[in-house]
């Protein structure tokens, strides 16, 4: 049963057309993903569906009895408001019906009238409608859901809160009023791995409305969504299932695309070899063949989609030297609370060390520190003689609004008119604007103010700065945001390859797996500690907690809890010799991990080989459960080693 239906939607601004003639039907319960590269126009897309912005062309057609709610990147809050105030406001529909069903209970209770009858019905009606809204018992659920999105403080004004915090109040209030159709616009920007968990669950079973949703997030599109939609040059591309059935589809597509050009541009030189030949038109069978070469002249080539182009950017990066960071004993405190205690950390080149834990934990105040920016209240944060660093930061404030994206880039003003110089990687010079260029701003766009951009645009202008900058260690606060997931694929790409060393804050555990190297997970009172491998494999070395908790914030397995667990025993001689060969043994199964990482990311293996995707995703699978099982059998041999 269809809750809103699309035909014929076009939008454009000035002479870029963002949707051409888009078609699309959401059914009751659906959940659906919308991929595309950052400025096609999913937010548009999104703004239109929901009534927010009007279509230049068109027709939507929106059940009437349905409630569709629009969560925003940006959502607009009173800020007089508390939480609690503005999540109750989901409530208002079940607040009115169940007080009406109260109100009808009391005239029931009296002597029978001429309307009776109709009461009883409308008593019935009204009994439906609150279980469609979450049933009898929901005078508490404003409080919970936004405990579970992480917001503490639920009775203070959202004015004073931060864009992320106002966002999980925005997205709590939608949760809560279980409308039919939910139209969330980046839902898991902002939330902290725990909470992503929780968010996935509760839409893939608790939340029985339809699901709209644009999301970077390759996991939760992966477990939950039904179909994805990929809005590619203004129209909408279709492909059954989550994200890896996504992947494989298009590879097919992408390969049958590939054989039907390479069809016509053969086609079109023999007709074209015809035509030369000054062959008359005097019969009709001659005429069709003019009429079918003109035909094939008139079809437009076809055009890959948009991709950022990082391949090669690594070698812009300074040398090493022997020492990269060292925090010896570093302790950060702010406002009186410690939030990281006697943390020692030593990076070696390509160490991708990513760093998880609670909003609120400290993890941007761990960048700061090592910037510089925030001092250590006790013990040392030393880095080396060649290190250079640099931040991305998660508001990409060190970005000028008013400056064009060209001079952002370039750092400096009127750049675009005065003459943006190059930029060197390694052996390789570029122009500024051909280098702008990779990262999808043509001309136009790169004279066009940052301030007017869409939230990936701006984190693709705050990539190109600090690559450009010749850094060997990066810190990236939340880089994931925002970035749409082909943009996201060249990031990992370049930082597998990456010389230097990566410390990234990031929620995203798909990033997480294919970049981190090692995880540090602050885990409450200040305590961070540091786990090798990925996200998949930190999550294999977590025992079991006792009592239910989100289960990205279970304290993973350490050398101390194993000795409490277990007696220590002393190791045989057979173990003594298989740990002595295990950290070999995990370098050559994280090598076929990188190894098979790589070849899932060329894009040329799509189009020559596409049915391969799917088993060399079965053989990275396989590839990652035996780094974990490495990993964990040289934790416990380690531990029981240790004295």
């Amino acid at each position: 049963m269809p809750v809103l239906s699309a035909r014929g939607v076009s939008k454009a601004y000035g002479p870029q057309t963002l949707l051409a003639n888009v078609a699309l039907t959401i059914t009751r319960g659906e959940r659906v993903g919308l991929l595309g590269v950052n400025g096609t126009g999913k937010s548009t897309l999104l703004q239109v569906l929901a009534g927010v912005e009007p279509a230049d062309e068109g027709t939507i057609d929106r059940r009437r009895d349905a409630t569709i709610l629009y969560l925003a990147q940006e959502p607009v809050l009173d800020p007089a408001k508390t939480p609690r105030e503005i999540v109750e406001e989901g409530l208002t529909d079940w607040k009115a019906a169940t007080l009406r069903y109260e109100e009808i209970s009391r005239l029931l209770d009296g002597s029978p009238t001429d309307t009776t009858d109709a009461l009883v019905v409308e008593q019935a009606a009204i009994g439906e409608r609150i279980e469609q809204l979450g049933g009898w018992s929901r005078a508490h659920v404003a409080e919970d859901l936004l405990s579970k999105l992480g917001v503490r403080e639920i009775d203070r004004a959202v004015g004073t809160m931060s864009g992320g915090e106002r966002r999980r109040v925005a997205l709590a209030r939608v949760l809560v009023a279980r409308p039919t159709l939910a139209i969330l616009d980046e839902p898991t920007n902002h939330l902290d791995t725990a909470t992503i968990d929780w968010l996935e669950e509760h839409l893939r079973t608790e939340f029985d409305g339809a699901v709209l949703m644009v999301t970077h997030d390759r996991y939760v599109l992966d477990a939950i969504c039904d179909r994805i939609l990929e809005l590619d040059r203004g129209t909408l591309v279709e492909y059954r299932g989550g994200y890896g059935d996504y992947l494989e589809q298009k590879a097919e597509r992408l390969a049958h695309e590939e054989r039907t050009e390479a069809n016509r541009l053969n086609l079109l030189r023999r007709e074209k070899a015809w035509l030369m030949r000054g062959a008359r038109a005097r019969s009709t069978k001659q005429k069709a063949r003019i009429q079918r070469a003109e035909a094939l002249l008139d079809v437009d080539p076809l055009m890959a989609a948009a991709r950022v182009e990082l391949e090669g950017l690594e070698g812009g990066a300074a040398e090493l030297g022997r020492s990269v960071l060292d925090l010896e004993g570093a302790e950060i405190t702010i406002g009186g609370k410690v939030l990281v205690r006697d943390l020692t950390l030593h990076l070696v080149g390509r160490d991708r060390v990513g760093i998880i834990g609670p909003n609120g934990a400290g993890k941007t105040s761990l960048l700061l520190a090592v910037l510089g920016e925030v001092a250590p209240s006790r013990g040392m944060i030393t880095r080396g003689a060649r290190t250079r660093v640099a931040f991305f930061d998660q508001a990409r404030a060190q970005l000028r609004d008013t400056w064009s994206v060209l001079d952002n880039v370039a750092e400096r003003e009127g750049a675009d008119r005065s003459g943006a110089g190059v930029v060197t990687f390694g052996a390789e010079t570029m122009e500024l604007r051909t280098y702008l260029e990779r990262f999808l701003f043509d001309g136009s766009k790169q004279r066009q103010k940052v301030g007017s951009l869409s939230g990936g645009e701006r984190a693709r202008v705050a990539l190109a700065k600090i690559l450009k900058s010749g850094a060997n260690l990066l810190l990236l606060d939340e880089p994931t945001n925002d970035l749409d997931v082909a943009t996201l694929s060249a990031l990992e790409e370049l930082l597998e390859s990456w010389p230097g060393c990566v410390l990234a804050v990031s929620h995203d555990r798909y990033f997480l797996d294919r970049v981190a190297t090692s995880l540090l997970v602050f885990e409450g009172d200040g305590r961070v500690v540091r786990y090798p491998g990925n996200y998949s494999t930190y999550l294999s070395l977590r025992p079991p907690e006792p009592r239910a908790v989100p289960k990205a914030l279970a304290r993973p397995t350490t050398k101390t809890a194993q000795r409490e667990v277990a007696p220590k025993k002393a190791l045989t001689r057979a173990e003594r010799i298989e740990l002595a060969g295990l950290l070999d043994a995990i370098a050559v199964a994280e090598a076929r991990v990188t190894a098979l990482e790589k070849a899932l990311s060329n894009p040329t293996l799509y189009v020559t080989s596409g049915g391969d995707a799917k088993g060399l995703v079965r053989d990275l699978d396989v590839a990652r459960a035996e780094v974990a099982k490495l990993t964990a059998r040289w934790e416990l041999l380690e531990s029981l080693a240790s004295p």
